[in-house]
């Protein structure tokens, strides 16, 4: 204290000054000195003072702490000092336990400063951002306290300060570099502030984890010595548990960054397993909680069966199941591993195979299952273990019909070993022993080998127990309602209430969608006057849960009833139930399952967690089936004889009217079918039609074409005539022949062209009338149009063919006149010896031309052989298209009397539709809810054929 009034100075009466005037002394020198040194000496003493005076520095000083950290960020050392004050005002002391209640008074008080003075701190959010800021500062003294500053902070008002950081730019990522500092304090005080940070943020843990921190968080508890190491492994588990809990993205990550596996090492527990430490069993237990937050049924089940399959695959689940079956395992953690194994395998088929496989190492190896089930009907183990291996055999059991089936054949007198403990005899043990926690145990697991599971149902009817020497050996379910009946007569286990809840349970799973252990069950004489004798009596409190259980296994008798046995139809119990009870007075007590409290707690999740043995009432299954039965069983019981017949005949009709409504629907359909198929087809003839016109549009303008070529051939050789004359006819006849001859050779061509093009035309239209015939008929108007165009063309050939006879004609006069004159001019005398020679060649030439013209007159018998060859084939296609126009005219007849057909169809419908429509009425007056789907249906389908009867009409037209 010295030092402060050296800092301060003395009172100026001479007096000690009090701690508020020094705390402002002290803040006067920090606000107004101009020397780092005064301002720096200033906030030493408020931190020395700030346990002592927490209120005074906390109100006084704050705003100028907050200041220093603002204005002095060069010196780390004032820089450590403000933020170590402002720990102290905003932390509360934990550490210190009250011993009375004006300590634990006290301690209150200090909690309610820490809140009041962080909510200050907290008002201006540029507060949080500046300590984020800080701790990027290396130095120890700054980073470390501003570390636990901010953890207190999140301790104190979590939300708020949560809320600040994640808008905070690079808040988040600012923090997780404390994990990758090289001073363990830091360190280690980082990973306590990130797990006040994760605490119930999701968006907060996604990013952390998004930021390696499962890679970094495993790095550390692998150097730290896995579950051997310390504290900081403890931190570490605490810090994925708070980013993998009730946070599907993260589980997910965690599970595609193969993270699964490298849990494994954690479980590899040696041969020597004494001496575990308290802090070895700590980590484990967080292990195995880890484990569990992956397989958690609360999951997605996608998620947790890709997690489950992943356990397997790394031998996760193998090392597990040693630990289950090793020796000198402390207790919390083989009910831990227990759990855990539980739901590991919970719905998994490959790893509920494997746990079928696990035998303990014992002599001789018994399964792991048998070795699970002796202690759960072991009334000296431990409560939390027994409830555990329950659990886990629920879990074993889960949608697995195989081992349903395995449990269940245990019992059956052909597989029963005398000289081993089976499952199926550890279980009746347990249902018929003194211990009233291992009858309800055991009933509840039997129940869990029935569960969904009709086949398992009926040979559970054939087991058969041995009750004593000499007697008969009785059903295992006569043995069970033996018990319930004659409980309260000898004042044995049957009284006690849990005893009787396990047994009405596993009765209610049992006979519940069975028929034939309905049966069974009424076959005993005495059953039903047990049921209604306790729904009927006045029993305490305690005893109405067992008064509902029969009223539900009464209603089950009455529900699943096949009327089989005389005594006990469905209508005998009715009447039964309202003599003997009342049917409110059923309905009350039926009620009295779901509003007790224990059945609200069983309902929330399948583990069995009971605080005690007493508490143990409901299973979570059994819960579902109570949700699913309560109503069915009310209205069934609630209605009269006559109202069930109405129902039933009213099911009836409305099955068969939807029987009748669901054969013209299938009609109607094949009949759309039909339509669209035949709308397809005229689409398909329409398109062809189209074609066939433009090829007839290609033909034309090809004839014009040769129309035209021909008369220019035709001009050429007129102008060729005019220009020769009777005077010079030697000279032509020696200089022209050769240049007629070559035009008649390319007139000779042309004309061959013509033909072969002429020839592929009609090859053309023999392939499209071949088609016409395979795919349909089109149009009438369309063939008849078609035909007609055809014998035009044909025309138009003959005519060409005729004027190409002409002009062979016009060119064999023409070399006759030539030969003519070629015998008047060697006729002329006084010529010398020249136009001898002249003639002869003349003559050569002429023999050479008399050829070609036999070759032409070859050819043109063969254009007359393909001309008649055409018309031939002209009078086939008119003949097909006449064909093809019937079978259209047959089709369309066949069309119009489908037409005709549905629409008799849909005057049915129609009427029987009326008819429907009163039905409904009828039942809307009884009290019945319809829906309206079918009127809906059948409008839609009127709607459609009405449009489609449109659609037809303009193809037609």
């Amino acid at each position: 204290m010295n030092y402060i009034w050296e800092v301060v100075g003395r009172h100026p009466t001479g007096q000690q000054p009090t701690g508020a005037e020094t705390i402002q002394k002290l803040c006067d020198r920090v606000a107004s000195s101009t020397l780092l040194e005064d301002r720096r000496d200033a906030v030493r003493a408020l931190k020395s003072l700030s346990k002592k005076y927490r209120m005074e520095v906390g109100t006084m000083a704050m705003d100028h702490l907050v200041r220093i950290l603002q204005t002095d960020r060069a010196d780390t050392e004032i820089l450590g000092y403000a933020l170590d004050t402002l720990y102290n005002i905003v932390c509360s002391d934990e550490e210190e336990e009250p011993d009375d209640s004006e300590e634990e008074n006290q301690q209150k008080q200090e909690e309610d400063l820490g809140v009041q003075f962080t909510d200050k701190f907290i008002q201006e959010p540029d507060n949080i951002t500046l300590l984020l800021t800080l701790l990027e500062e290396f130095d120890f003294h700054v980073r470390w306290p501003g570390v636990k500053l901010l953890t207190a902070l999140l301790k104190s008002q979590c939300a708020p300060v949560q809320g600040i950081i994640l808008v905070s730019p690079m808040g988040v990522s600012r923090l997780m570099d404390l994990l990758a500092d090289s001073r363990e304090v830091i360190r280690n005080d980082g990973l306590l502030l990130l797990q006040q940070l994760t605490k119930g943020n999701t968006a907060i843990q996604k990013i952390v984890a998004f930021e390696n921190a499962f890679e970094r968080l495993l790095e550390i508890i692998t150097e730290e010595g896995s579950s051997d190491g310390g504290i900081v492994v403890e931190d570490c588990l605490l810090l994925l548990l708070n980013l993998l809990k009730n946070n599907s993205s993260n589980q997910n990550f965690f599970k595609e960054g193969s993270y699964i596996q490298k849990m494994k090492p954690w479980f590899e527990v040696g041969d020597d397993n004494s001496g575990w430490s308290a802090q070895k069993v700590t980590n484990l237990h967080l292990m195995l909680q880890l484990v569990r937050v992956m397989v958690s049924p609360v999951n997605s089940p996608g998620a947790t069966t890709s997690c489950q399959k992943a356990m397997f695959q790394c031998g996760l689940l193998q090392q597990l199941c040693t630990i289950l079956m090793a020796t000198g395992v402390p207790a919390d953690i083989l009910t831990e591993t227990i759990n855990t194994v539980s739901e590991v395998i919970r719905g998994s088929e490959v790893n509920q195979d494997y746990f079928a496989s696990v035998n303990a190492p014992s002599n001789p190896p018994r399964p792991a299952i048998v070795v699970l089930l002796m202690s759960m009907v072991n009334e000296r183990q431990p409560f939390v273990l027994r409830c555990a291996v329950l659990y886990c055999f629920q879990c074993f059991l889960y949608k697995n019909h195989k081992g349903q089936g395995e449990i269940v054949a245990t019992l059956l007198p052909s597989t029963i070993d005398a000289n081993s403990i089976s499952a199926g005899q550890l279980l009746c043990g347990g249902l018929f022993s003194a211990d009233s926690l291992s009858n309800w145990c055991a009933a509840v697991a039997l129940a869990h080998a029935l569960q969904d599971n009709l086949t398992q149902k009926e040979q559970l009817l054939r087991v058969q127990l041995a009750t004593s020497l000499g007697k008969p050996p009785v059903s295992l379910l006569q043995q069970c309602t033996n018990i319930l009946s004659q409980g309260d007569k000898l004042n044995r286990r049957g009284s006690r209430v849990q005893t009787k809840v396990g047994l009405l349970m596993l009765l209610c799973t049992w006979i519940s969608n069975c028929p034939i252990a309905v049966m069974h069950f009424l076959h005993n004489q005495d059953n039903v006057p047990f049921l209604t004798g306790q729904i009927s009596e006045n029993l305490g409190e305690d005893e109405r849960l067992v008064q509902g259980l029969c009223a539900l296994l009464l209603g089950i008798c009455i529900y699943y009833n096949d009327n089989s046995l005389e005594n006990y139809t469905k209508e005998k119990l009715k009447q039964l139930i309202e003599k003997r009870i009342g049917k409110e007075n059923f309905v009350e007590k039926l009620g009295f399952i779901t509003k007790h409290e224990l059945y609200s707690r069983a309902a929330q999740k399948p583990q069995p967690a009971f605080s005690t043995p007493e508490h143990m009432l409901f299973d979570h299954e059994f819960t579902k089936l109570v949700k699913e039965l309560e109503g069915m069983i009310t209205k069934a019981v609630l209605r009269s004889s006559e109202e069930e017949k109405k129902e039933e005949e009213v099911k009836k009709t409305l099955e068969q009217h939807d029987s009748i409504v669901t054969q013209y629907k299938e009609l109607i359909r094949e009949q759309d079918s039909q339509i669209n198929e035949l709308k397809e087809q005229v689409t398909l003839q329409s398109s062809q039609n189209e074609k066939l016109q433009n090829t007839i549009t290609q033909q034309f303008s090809q004839i014009q074409q040769h129309k035209d070529q021909y008369n220019i051939l035709k001009l050429k050789l007129g102008k060729d005539n005019q220009q020769t004359g009777n005077q010079a006819e030697a000279a032509h006849v020696n200089g022209l022949q050769p240049e007629e001859l070559s035009q008649l050779r390319e007139q000779l061509e042309e004309l061959q062209r013509q033909n072969q093009l002429l020839q592929t035309q009609l090859t053309e239209k023999d392939s499209l009338i071949t088609s016409l015939k395979a795919e349909g008929v089109p149009s009438a108007e369309g063939s008849t149009s078609e035909v007609t165009e055809l014998q035009k063309e044909v025309e138009l050939l003959k005519a060409q063919l005729q004027s190409q006879t002409a002009e062979i004609t016009q060119l064999q006069s023409e070399r006759q006149e030539l030969l003519r004159g070629s015998e008047t001019t060697a006729a002329i005398p006084g010529e010398d010896g020249v136009y001898t020679e002249k003639i002869a060649e003349l003559e050569s030439r002429l023999s050479a031309q008399t050829a070609e013209t036999q070759k032409l007159k070859g050819e043109v018998k063969t254009l007359l052989e393909s001309k008649e060859l055409m018309e031939k084939e002209l009078a086939s296609a008119t003949s097909t298209a006449a064909i093809m126009q019937a079978e259209k005219s047959k089709l369309q007849q066949e069309v119009q009397e489908s037409k005709k057909e549905q629409d008799d169809l849909l005057m049915l419908l129609a009427d029987q539709d009326q008819k429907i429509l009163s039905l409904k009425q009828r039942l809307k007056d009884l009290g019945e809810t319809i829906e309206d789907e079918d009127d809906l249906d059948s409008r839609d389908q009127f709607d459609d054929n009405d449009d489609e009867e449109e659609e037809e009409e303009e193809c037609d037209e």
